[in-house]
């Protein structure tokens, strides 16, 4: 339902302990032109007694890209059993909110898993494939990427990848062999600001991507990153625009791609996560503004204005 270019999307992440209800409320209430949530504060919103026909009524006239995440794509065995199930569902959730796709997202989740002697010191801890060769990561992650692909094209959605920063296969050239060897049509990357940062990767990198493999961005921000293992829960603990990234300088580097999709406001600030989501949200939305739509800050235009 994409009628326009340059999208503004409420990230749920934004007001990341509020209720789906509460985030449908801030996206619509002030004027985004859709909402980007997650499939636990759908099964949130379901359990406690809404039906599906509730969801996709409040979702009604709000664009819904996609609902995250279906966490660790490259496991095997019976794990990968598991996440194809877990796919599944993600998938009936989406449908039922009238969502476009769903996002994947390759682990290991946990930081620990990458510590020198983790393999001894935590022998439970799930590793995913960081012990194999990089070509045999990339063969059987896109394997797997295929396999939910397939699962998301019986639902008519499209499946985006995003690869951690922490992770292997994290930077853009890794995450498009993987979609080249997965070899379907329904699977797209989103750019993640901090996430591209921290796994090495440039603006200059960003603007030489091909703009038809990239279904969305999360726009977000990052303190100082100096390298070794990037730790998001600090690093990610700032106001989107009071960090370290020229924020609009990677802006630049995804429109010089042509792309005119999905923009949206991912956030990690500890603070702004209990303080007003409102307030939060609105600033948010004049920063992508000014930003992506090349806007004044309609805030600061009002006090020039009283002040002359």
């Amino acid at each position: 339902m994409e009628t326009k270019p340059n999208q503004l999307i409420f990230h749920s992440m934004a007001s990341r302990w509020n209720t789906l209800a509460i985030d449908i409320d801030i996206a619509r209430s002030l004027g985004f032109d859709g909402l980007e949530t997650s499939g636990a504060k759908i099964a949130a919103f379901l359990e406690a007694g809404f039906s599906k026909t509730d969801l996709r009524d409040r979702l009604a006239d709000l664009c819904v890209p996609g609902i995250g995440f279906l966490i660790d794509l490259e496991r095997q065995g019976e794990r990968r059993g598991d996440m194809l199930r877990e796919a599944e569902e993600l998938c009936q959730f989406a449908v039922s909110a009238g969502a476009r796709g769903i996002e994947a997202i390759t682990g290991p989740l946990d930081l620990r898993a990458f510590e020198p002697g983790a393999a001894r010191c935590y022998p439970q801890l799930y590793r995913g494939l960081i012990d194999l060769p990089e070509a045999e990561q990339t063969t059987l992650t896109a394997e797997n990427l295929g396999a939910v692909a397939d699962i998301a094209a019986d639902h008519g959605l499209i499946v985006y990848l995003e690869a951690l920063s922490w992770t292997p296969l994290n930077s853009m050239d890794a995450q498009l062999r993987v979609i080249d060897k997965c070899g379907r049509d329904n699977v797209r990357l989103v750019v993640d600001f901090w996430h591209a940062y921290t796994a090495g990767d440039t603006p200059d990198r960003i603007a030489r991507l091909d703009k038809d493999v990239i279904y969305g961005v999360h726009l977000c921000d990052s303190l100082p990153y100096v390298g070794g293992i990037p730790n998001e829960a600090a690093l990610r603990d700032v106001p989107t625009g009071s960090g370290t990234l020229d924020l609009k300088s990677w802006v630049d580097a995804v429109k010089a791609t042509g792309y005119t999709g999905w923009w949206s406001c991912e956030l990690f600030c500890r603070r702004q996560h209990q303080d007003n989501s409102y307030a939060v949200a609105r600033n948010l939305k004049i920063l992508m503004e000014r930003l992506i739509l090349d806007q004044p800050d309609s805030s600061q235009t009002k006090n020039e204005g009283t002040n002359t």
